[in-house]
């Protein structure tokens, strides 16, 4: 992390510490590329119990030298600049994330509520690096996570296994009908699915789709020769013709179902 990010990491940290309401601040793995990196993001993660300042209160505390501020229709979500770079605060109630951890480690008969946000959230608590922790709160919600049941991850699977049968259902329908449209969108949410079924079948929480490529490759149970299926699916020249592209999709659902 450069010394810019830090010095603004510390400062927000710092900031959150104070409100006796919070009981955790992490930081999002955005933060670690150089800041020229159109993928960085300077967001934090707000754990809270009880209230958090007034949007008034909140933008005067950020200081004088943001500019660009903005919230969320829920007042959830803050976004501004600091000096050209982006800074995002998310605000989540200690309460809410208790119930979703509920529901993959003791209520899994309400497993259907987070089916098709997908495991992005948990992954967020997981991973996120812990900058200030009031109590034990978060320690206890990271290893309820580490420790979810098998039955949780064959229920995820079937779901995005399922959706993964669908879209290439419909890629198959586009290409008959030369639909390049629906080819485009059938194509993006098969991979995506196929991508979170091999996650789901590692035991491992989804990254952040900008993640996704780089992390489903280095996971240790893939179907043979995916990896160059999967670059081949994703190239974008002549030689990997709409006929070619389902053909590949194919390949990599059937290795992914005998998985």
């Amino acid at each position: 992390m450069k010394y810019k990010t830090k010095k603004l990491v510390d400062r927000f940290t710092e900031q959150f510490s104070e409100w006796p309401s919070v009981e955790c601040v992490s930081l999002n793995e955005s933060a670690l590329p150089d800041t020229l990196d159109p993928y960085f993001a300077l967001i934090l993660d707000v754990y809270y119990t009880g209230i958090i300042p007034s949007l008034e209160d909140r933008k005067a505390q950020y200081g004088s030298d943001i500019a660009a501020f903005e919230t969320s229709n829920w007042g959830n979500k803050d976004r501004f600049l600091v000096e050209d770079m982006p800074v995002r605060i998310e605000f989540k109630s200690t309460q809410k994330v208790d119930d979703i951890v509920d529901i993959a480690d003791t209520k899994q008969d309400l497993l259907w509520m987070v089916k098709d946000s997908g495991t992005y959230g948990y992954y967020r608590l997981v991973n996120g690096e812990v900058l200030y922790s009031r109590n034990e709160w978060i320690k206890d919600i990271q290893k309820r996570l580490t420790n979810v049941s098998d039955d949780f991850w064959f229920q995820m699977r079937n779901a995005s296994q399922s959706k993964m049968e669908h879209f290439l259902s419909d890629l198959g329908a586009a290409f008959i009908q030369e639909d390049d449209f629906h080819y485009l969108i059938a194509s993006s949410g098969f991979i995506k699915q196929a991508c979170l079924t091999l996650f789901c079948i590692n035991r491992c929480f989804e990254p952040s789709h900008k993640a996704y490529y780089n992390q489903v490759l280095q996971l240790p149970v893939l179907p043979e020769s995916f990896p160059s299926y999967l670059e081949s699916f994703l190239r974008n020249d002549a030689e990997i013709t709409a006929k070619r592209k389902y053909n590949l999709a194919q390949l990599i659902a059937k290795g992914i179902v005998l998985l």
